[in-house]
């Protein structure tokens, strides 16, 4: 491990224990769930891109959206940053803007939270295409 991944490492793991500490462990578990459901829908194009969906949709319970958005902080811009952090790490390349939307929701799987993704309707496939040159 270089000494500048090294760095960004610590820099990460700290930043997920201030979340842990700050808003208890859910936004950290939201985190998590985004880094996997990034992971496992990932398109290998070629050797040297990765592509993943760029469209992320978060359902929040009840409770938990109260919860987050009573503290007054954009949630959804701070987990954007960490995707984004995530996918810059592995090397990911999206299918197009990112995008991270938090809704509410009466009903959700297990009580928390539901993460799901897509790629925009507005990309077409032609971005999973690798042109050799």
């Amino acid at each position: 491990m270089s000494a500048l991944s090294a760095v960004e490492q610590a820099l990460e793991n700290r930043w997920e224990a201030l979340w842990a500490r700050v808003f208890d462990k859910e936004p950290v578990e939201l985190v998590d769930a985004l880094r996997r459901e990034c992971d496992s829908n990932v398109v290998v194009c070629s050797e040297s891109r990765v592509v993943v969906p760029n469209a992320y949709d978060i359902e929040l319970a009840d409770s938990v959206h109260d919860e987050l958005t009573r503290r007054g902080t954009n949630v959804g811009q701070a987990l954007t940053d960490s995707l984004m952090r995530h996918a810059e790490h592995k090397g990911y390349e999206w299918a197009g803007p990112l995008a991270v939307h938090i809704t509410r929701s009466a009903y959700v799987p297990n009580g928390r939270y539901r993460v799901a993704s897509s790629v925009m309707s507005h990309v077409s496939a032609d971005g999973f295409q690798y042109a050799a040159h």
